[in-house]
């Protein structure tokens, strides 16, 4: 552990600085470390070492990284890569002989279990160049050359190890500026690529990226410099995302320079089959992405070999807040899968099947024909439980066939790895066998079209051991009877390990020594051993090779002959089993389309047996799909409030919306009891339902939205500078303004940050909007404490009122977390807070004022008979009655005097006293005395 670092920097070739450090182990040493560091620019590597010169050649070329520079066994680091190094991995530093005066700092790590030191690294951001030795060291002239062969990024990390499974590690590449954006991102460890783009206003441009990269999570983002140079931009994204964002090279995006690297990469000569034939912003974030990929991987990905585009509108829009109001994937507290609407549809059997449904989750469908076509052979699986349990079966020895073909296009795989794809495709054959049975429907087709892969299959059967080594090249890897000339030498080789088995045997009778034996090792190869006691019974062909202070080791010229048989035949047959796997691998290489499509229709199948699955055991129904807006649920549950719950105890409620007489429900009732839930339930059952998911109700009838908004809860955003109220509001002014009639909108307690008329006021302004069908007309649930919002119904069309049923007994209230007709004017706050443990005296003072302040009604007198807003009155919607209302937008209100003041109470006693005196009975001496009383009772508040 690194105690202490002083640290006094050079800039120019003679200036020095010296590392003072304290490092601990079993004991205490110091380092006094003086470093001369030469410019780079123009300058001879004078006096450094040959070895050290070579690494400031290729770390000049990757000053960004820290370079793993690759010396035997282990990747070491020098300088002030060293010094940063042993900080962040908690590694010594120590020092070596550079050429110069003084000694280089430098740190390292063994190369066997670099992984997990590279993973730190990349974690906390930094980028790793890793450096290896790019010829024979036996062949060498001179200093062995190395090379960087690969940069690590947190978007590009492909080790399996590090990766979680079920979840997509995405490099996203953005695009934009004034008039359009252009977004791309890939999977490098599966080789999914996707695009998309928009041509619109920079604000609405900017919306969308939010947007769109909530959807992707990226853990690392390239960018034009556009985007870098707006630092307001760029730390809202670093922080919402908590990603690395990166400014690449704006050559990079140029229109003609990304799409020839489109074009190579896919090796075409025209976009037009993708596509892409007139999405510039598209072509100019993929065709950066894919540069980026080439620079960093230094390697042609024959697995990235399509583009798939994708429309925005396609899917339904989901913003950031709703993705976390709604929990589609992790929890909003923990950050936990557990607890999230992915938890409970997550029952898949492949780690690629866990990722497709994540991806279905987070991009519900807005075509109904599409949605269909999911929902149909969900059916089948449900009507056919037997086939479905059949095929979850088989997808249970399917390894990550994705990311396996990764590894082979990398050339990274072992012979481990292609086993696991072997196994993974010697299920196929009967999985296609059950997927075309007549009565699956939509599934035989996703069957008829799977390539069961039987030639790669007999391929890695016929080439490659069952239980083959980790290693490559110590041989042990290819079956013998796969190759004549590999056969012949492990025939060899056998024979010639038999023959020194047995020439142990007949030396021990010539000898008569029975604790002779025949030995091997790396530095002598093949020797006999006679203890010291038996030497005098060596013979006379034995020829000392070694003394050791017990024994003796003689060799025969016989048995060198044969060692030299033994050794070159195993030294041959290392040589070709490491060929033989290579040709393997590239014939498998050159297949990658066929099994990739083939692991997309695996996936597939995968979702749809989960949600089947899921259905089946919580008691799913199939939604009907409507395009006209009507939302129909008949005891409709929550999907995880359901399970976290013993059975029985979920309590399902009805949802009636459409475009007609039931756009907005007005939902009161007191805090905890379902509101929140009841509404988030709605919009879960919705977003199933166009997912292609079966969904927890009795029967259903649900509308395609175009997006679920949702304005749930407050929390304040520290870190830009904004209140509970200005984050409720930034959300509902993008509810307001990117709504449609088409959308569902859910809404909780708007208004609650500010005060209690404020709020009111505005809360009544967002109905009234949303209501009004010239500017938004959305489907919408709003929860709200404001009763005044009750009396909205029947003076604006599409206005309902639902309440929270709640049984009162005594003190105690019991809530039923039963929706009904109507609307109620009671919060039950203090009994909740009772519930909630607020102590005794607390409650009992809180029931004293609230019965007060409703004796005397102290804001009685403010309130004004006003009109529904004279721009709703025009409309249709609106009928045309007066009622009685807050009105704070009427400028003759002072707003302050709205304001509730506890301490009004002895003005407002005063104040009534007045208002009670007759002035037609009042004689002069009681006009008199009145005023008098008055007077005094003035100078006591």
């Amino acid at each position: 552990m690194i105690r202490k670092v002083n640290v006094v920097t050079a800039v120019d070739a003679k200036a020095k600085f010296k590392l003072s450090l304290l490092c601990t182990y079993k004991y205490i040493f110091y380092y006094d470390i003086i470093l001369i560091i030469d410019k780079m620019e123009g300058k001879k590597l004078a006096k450094l070492t040959p070895m050290m010169k070579q690494y400031m050649e290729i770390k000049e070329k990757h000053k960004d990284s820290i370079l793993f520079f690759r010396l035997g066994d282990f990747y070491e680091m020098f300088f002030d890569d060293a010094l940063t190094a042993s900080k962040e991995l908690e590694i010594a530093l120590t020092a070596r002989n550079c050429g110069q005066d003084e000694k280089a700092p430098m740190c390292g790590v063994p190369y066997h279990s670099s992984k997990s030191y590279i993973a730190k690294l990349v974690e906390k951001g930094y980028k790793v160049a890793i450096c290896e030795q790019v010829e024979d060291p036996s062949e060498a002239k001179g200093i062995v050359k190395r090379d960087v062969v690969r940069i690590v990024t947190p978007g590009t990390i492909t080790d399996s190890e590090i990766l979680n499974e079920k979840e997509n590690n995405y490099l996203c590449s953005v695009f934009i500026d004034d008039d359009g954006l252009g977004v791309s991102y890939v999977d490098i460890s599966t080789g999914d690529m996707y695009t998309t783009e928009q041509k619109d206003n920079l604000s609405n441009n900017i919306n969308t990226l939010i947007d769109e990269l909530a959807k992707i999570n990226p853990t690392e983002i390239i960018a034009n410099n556009f985007l870098y140079e707006r630092e307001e931009l760029k730390q809202q994204i670093v922080n919402r995302f908590n990603v690395v964002l990166n400014h690449y090279y704006d050559w990079a995006f140029d229109l003609s320079t990304a799409r020839k690297a489109i074009e190579n990469q896919l090796s075409v000569i025209s976009l037009d089959g993708f596509g892409l034939e007139d999405s510039n912003n598209s072509i100019k974030a993929a065709g950066a992405l894919i540069e980026y990929l080439n620079e960093t991987q230094k390697q042609s990905l024959e697995h990235l070999n399509t583009i798939v585009p994708y429309y925005i509108d396609r899917y339904m829009v989901l913003d950031i807040n709703t993705r976390r109001n709604l929990e589609l994937t992790e929890t909003l507290r923990d950050k936990t899968k557990k607890g999230s609407l992915l938890w409970v549809l997550d029952k898949t059997s492949t780690a690629m099947g866990s990722r497709m449904l994540k991806k279905w989750i987070e991009e519900p469908l807005v075509d109904s024909d599409e949605i269909k076509n999911r929902l149909d052979p969900i059916e089948s699986l449900v009507d056919n439980v037997v086939i479905m349990d059949d095929i979850k079966e088989l997808l249970k020895e399917v390894y990550d066939i994705e990311r396996l073909v990764g590894k082979i296009s990398y050339g990274n795989c072992n012979g481990r790895d292609l086993v696991s794809l072997k196994n993974s495709i010697s299920i196929l054959p009967e999985l296609k066998k059950l997927l075309i049975q007549e009565d699956l429907n939509k599934l035989s087709v996703l069957g008829s079209n799977m390539d069961t892969l039987e030639d790669i299959f007999k391929l890695i059967d016929d080439s490659i051991v069952d239980d083959p080594p980790v290693t490559l090249k110590e041989g042990g890897i290819i079956k013998g009877e796969y190759n004549k000339d590999l056969y012949e030498l492990r025939e060899a080789s056998t024979n010639g390990k038999q023959w020194i088995s047995e020439l142990q045997q007949r030396e021990r009778e010539r000898t008569g020594v029975k604790s002779l034996k025949v030995g091997y090792n790396k530095v002598f190869g093949y020797y006999i051993e006679l203890t010291k006691t038996n030497i005098d019974l060596a013979p006379d062909n034995y020829i000392r090779k070694q003394t050791l202070s017990n024994s003796e080791r003689f060799i025969t010229p016989e048995l060198k002959e044969m060692e030299s048989k033994i050794l070159g035949a195993e030294e041959k047959m290392t040589t070709l089993e490491y060929q033989l796997f290579l040709e393997i691998r590239d014939e498998i290489k050159a297949n990658i389309k066929r099994i990739q499509k083939t692991s997309k229709i695996v996936s597939t199948v995968d979702v749809l047996s989960s949600l089947a699955t899921v259905a089946f055991k919580n008691n799913y129904i199939r939604p009907s799909i409507n395009t006209e807006g009507i939302m129909n649920i008949e005891n409709g549950r929550h999907p995880v409030v359901e399970i976290m719950l013993e059975d029985g105890q979920f309590v399902p409620n009805d949802t009636l919306l459409d475009n007609k007489d039931n756009r907005i429900s007005i939902i009161t009732g007191p805090n905890m009891a379902g509101k929140s839930t009841y509404m988030r339930q709605v919009a879960l059952i919705t977003l199933m339902a166009q997912i292609g998911s079966f969904i927890p109700a009795d029967n259903a009838n649900i509308p395609v939205v175009d997006r679920i908004f949702t304005r749930v809860g407050a929390s304040d955003n520290l870190a830009q500078g904004q209140s509970t109220f200005m984050v409720e509001m930034s959300e509902v002014a993008n509810i307001l303004n990117n709504g449609t009639k088409n959308s569902l909108i859910i809404l909780d307690e708007i208004g609650r940050g500010t005060s209690t008329y404020d709020g009111l006021s505005i809360a009544w302004s967002v109905v009234e909007y949303i209501a009004n069908k010239t500017k938004i007309g959305a489907k919408t649930l709003f929860a709200t404490h404001y009763h005044e919002l009750t009396e909205l119904e029947g003076k604006i069309d599409g206005v309902n009122n639902y309440r929270i049923c709640v049984k009162e007994e005594g003190e105690d209230i019991i809530f039923l977390r039963k929706i009904a007709k109507g609307g109620t004017d009671r919060s039950y706050g203090i009994e909740v807070a009772r519930l909630a443990g607020v102590p005794r005296e607390v409650i009992n003072r809180a029931n004293n004022i609230l019965k007060d302040l409703e004796d005397r009604d102290i804001n009685k007198d403010n309130v004004k008979e006003i009109n529904v807003n004279e721009e709703l009155k025009e409309s249709s919607d609106v009928k045309e009655v007066a009622f009685t209302s807050y009105n704070i937008e009427d400028n003759n209100i002072d707003k302050d005097s709205l304001q509730l003041d506890l301490f009004a109470v002895k003005e407002k006693e005063l104040i009534d006293k007045i208002k009670s005196i007759d002035m037609m009975k009042v004689t002069p001496l009681d006009a008199i005395n009145i005023l008098y009383d008055l007077v005094s009772k003035t100078k006591e508040i």
